[in-house]
């Protein structure tokens, strides 16, 4: 994760150039269909601010928290407040989100620190809330291009969330990757629900 931080550091204003403008608003209204208007949303990895910026001006409360520091200062800029640098491991909110949206964030964690991050967003959400998460398509894990990548298939990702009895599986979409040029790359979307009634956990 160390290897992965660095290189978002380091290529922060690439990356914002390279995605704070494409056009999201698919899927961001695949999660958003779940939510009542105003809804508090944790953007959980959230980047340069794109999806952030757009949540707010749809008027949903939102919190932004990224762990690349270089990040975090292009996105607060873009939105205009302070975005709380902090590693997944760090967060430990309780009961506070309606919806938890990580797009294209918790793909860099290999399996054992997945799951911690998905127990820590479990917690995060309130009964009944919703969590969205998005993977690059297929079975691979570890590194490429400088980052760590853990790629998943809808039956991988089925095996991971055994672990998570009052996550229920709601909505699973496979799609192909919205930057011009990379349409060969296909991406597993999944919209989970955290159960009403807590118990177990």
């Amino acid at each position: 994760m160390n290897k992965t931080l660095d290189y978002y550091n380091q290529q922060a204003s690439l990356y914002n150039e390279t995605t704070f403008s494409i056009e999201f608003d698919q899927k961001r209204a695949f999660f958003l269909k779940y939510l009542q208007p105003g809804a508090h949303i944790l953007d959980l990895g959230c980047g340069s601010g794109r999806d952030s910026r757009a949540f707010l001006a749809q008027g949903y409360r939102v919190t932004a928290i990224d762990g690349s520091i270089e990040l975090c200062k292009i996105a607060s800029e873009q939105l205009g407040h302070p975005v709380r640098c902090q590693r997944f491991e760090e967060l430990d909110d309780e009961a506070i989100y309606d919806g938890v949206w990580a797009c294209a964030s918790l793909l860099h964690l290999p399996t054992p620190v997945l799951k911690d991050a998905i127990y820590r967003v479990e917690r995060a959400l309130k009964p009944g809330g919703y969590f969205y998460v998005s993977f690059k398509y297929g079975t691979y894990e570890g590194e490429r291009d400088g980052r760590y990548f853990n790629d998943f298939t809808e039956e991988k990702w089925r095996d991971v969330l055994h672990d998570f009895p009052s996550l229920t599986l709601q909505e699973l979409e496979v799609t192909i990757d919205v930057i011009p040029g990379r349409e060969e790359i296909r991406w597993l979307n999944v919209i989970m629900k955290k159960a009403s009634k807590l118990g177990g956990r």
